[in-house]
């Protein structure tokens, strides 16, 4: 926690509470005790809430003057007020004079500052609100902004990954299941794979932000107000959906803030999936990729390595993500119905989950937009691991033969290209493929266009199907993308 917020100014009058919620004690309260005022706290890290708070204080303003529960010339006090404070704060940040640890929160010292401005106009902001409700609205707020943010950032890094694929898509790649070689893609097509994920990733959460629209302000602390509010004003001028229709689960929900989360992880992981497929890509025994040596690191022993630190870190962090996520959850399973102050402890992790996942997107960003597809190293070993085998036994099934025999004819010819030291294919004759279909039991189908069929080059130009990883599918996604980009 910031020292300076620690030993930030405190009230210590006589016989009464530093805190304006603790009346009801004859004594100061927990303020008297260091640990005991540091453990409650939350303005270490809900500092960053202070826009979303005066919003959420000037739209409550301006609906109790509608109400006439305070009057014009309170409303205008408040409202240059809490503007006054707004840019204070945006201007000194976290050195504000307002920030007060005794106060604990984001919300209070706010409220203290506007008291102190304005005098007893600003007593009567807190009609028909509690501090319940309040953080409910204001985390809300947040999200709803680090959606949009979440959102840039995911836009970023596809527009990079589709820049590459403008680049160096037309490569030709080794495709990997199990990390054994499969069939030949184009690096397009990869890059393209990853763009689909992202894109669902982005997705979340827009879902997200659609399911949690409601507008928790006027539950109050949990069973909502005697007093005549407009909820729906509130909503509207706070561009929410409608008012939460139940003002004890509207305060002790965290259902947005762990979607939120949720989201974030599964971005993190996508993440760490592709910086796992580059560390690989990168090093020696692949050489697919040059990385930019901004975005590598070297060794203290040895003076030639160039290790993929920031790809490392990305896949480390999705660690520390998951933790959030489990945290969070962990956090509200015990809880009862109603707002309980272990609800407090959300924010530590949503809000370090935020900051750790757009900084991840943004490295990657700036990674992808300055690597490059080694294609002369590809290309030299592009040759091996039979690439080609899957489009053999499609020719076979072409010619009549049922796709489990093309398979066993297939496989016998690979193991005769091991047993001969060949590493292709089509360093077979003729007479070879059609022997293989003889000893299954098979006409001899093969002519001379079987090897039009063979070699990663032309099996690329040969895939058809809708979403394929070859010339044809990377085509038509690629005009997609062109397009929605465009728009």
């Amino acid at each position: 926690m910031p020292k300076k917020l620690l030993s930030r100014r405190k009230s210590k009058t006589p016989g009464t509470s530093a805190k304006p919620w603790e009346h009801a004690k004859a004594a100061p309260g927990s303020a008297t005790d260091p640990l005991a005022a540091r453990f409650v706290e939350s303005l270490s890290y809900d500092t960053r809430l202070y826009k979303h708070d005066i919003a959420g204080s000037l739209a409550h303003a301006r609906m109790l003057q509608k109400v006439s529960l305070i009057n014009q010339r309170e409303l205008r006090e408040i409202e240059r007020g809490l503007n006054e404070i707004q840019a204070e704060i945006t201007k000194h940040g976290q050195a504000w004079e307002g920030w007060n640890i005794d106060l604990e929160d984001v919300h209070m010292c706010i409220e203290v500052a506007l008291i102190r401005k304005i005098g007893d106009a600003g007593r009567k902001l807190h009609t028909g609100r509690s501090r319940n409700d309040q953080v409910a609205l204001d985390l809300k707020l947040w999200l709803a902004q680090a959606t949009q943010d979440m959102l840039g950032a995911h836009q970023k890094l596809l527009a990079a990954f589709f820049t590459l694929a403008q680049n160096d898509g037309r490569i030709v790649l080794p495709g990997y299941t199990h990390l054994q070689r499969a069939q030949p893609i184009l690096v397009g097509g990869e890059l393209l794979a990853w763009m689909h994920a992202l894109d669902r990733c982005a997705g979340r959460f827009i879902g997200m932000a659609l399911n949690h629209q409601d507008n928790p302000l006027g539950s109050g602390a949990v069973a909502g107000s005697s007093l005549p509010l407009d909820r729906g004003a509130t909503a509207q001028a706070l561009r929410l959906g409608d008012p939460a229709p139940s003002a004890i689960d509207a305060t002790a929900s965290r259902d947005a803030a762990v979607d939120f989360v949720y989201a974030l992880a599964m971005t993190g992981m996508t993440l760490s999936r592709w910086a796992e497929q580059w560390i690989l890509y990168a090093s020696t025994e692949f050489g697919f990729i040059k990385l930019d040596d901004k975005y590598t690191t070297g060794s203290s022993m040895m003076p030639q390595k160039r290790n993929p630190d920031m790809l490392e870190l990305i896949r480390g962090r999705c660690g520390t993500v998951y933790g959030n996520l489990i945290a969070l959850l962990t956090i509200l399973k015990g809880l009862p119905i109603g707002y309980n102050r272990d609800l407090q402890e959300d924010k530590r992790h949503v809000f370090a989950a935020y900051d750790m996942v757009y900084d991840c997107l943004d490295m990657a960003t700036r990674i992808v937009r300055t690597t490059r597809f080694n294609a002369a190293r590809i290309t030299a070993g592009l040759d091996r691991g039979f690439l080609d085998a899957t489009s053999l036994a499609e020719y076979l099934v072409t010619k009549g033969i049922a796709f489990r025999t093309a398979h066993q004819v297939v496989g016998a010819l690979v193991r005769t290209c091991e047993q001969r030291g060949l590493y292709k294919l089509d360093q077979l004759t003729l007479e070879d493929f059609n022997a293989a279909c003889a000893l299954a039991k098979q006409a001899k189908v093969c002519r001379g266009d079987v090897f039009q069929w063979l070699g990663p080059a032309n099996v690329v130009q040969r895939y058809q199907t809708y979403g394929n990883a070859g010339v044809s599918g990377v085509e038509a996604q690629m005009k997609i993308w062109k397009k929605r980009f465009a728009e």
